[in-house]
């Protein structure tokens, strides 16, 4: 049964990055607020997964990986400015979530 479950998890995993590649109009920041964690998140989880099994993966790989594109391309053509608002719940967000790691 392990098998099976490796299978679905990264089926589910496979699901969440087509989800989140196609959901460009969510921003980090609200996923943050929200969820407590963002593609950031995921792809520093993702190396730190592959660096634990002894493979060699930096931030910018893992980045492309999560958001199906470079990091930099996706910042420049999806990510707005955080607004005040959305800072102070950032803040207010960071009390509640546990931290991550």
């Amino acid at each position: 049964m392990p098998d099976v479950t490796t299978e679905l998890e990264a089926a589910a995993f496979r699901r969440l990055l087509k989800h989140l590649q196609a959901r460009t109009d969510v921003q980090n920041i609200d996923l943050m607020i929200k969820g407590g964690f963002c593609r950031n998140c995921l792809a520093d989880w993702y190396r730190d997964a592959a660096v634990e099994r002894g493979l060699s993966m930096d931030r910018d790989a893992a980045r492309e990986l999560i958001y199906g594109q470079p990091f930099t391309e996706w910042k420049t053509r999806y990510q707005g400015d955080a607004t005040a608002a959305q800072l102070a719940d950032l803040a207010e967000a960071q009390k509640k979530h546990p931290p991550q790691g």
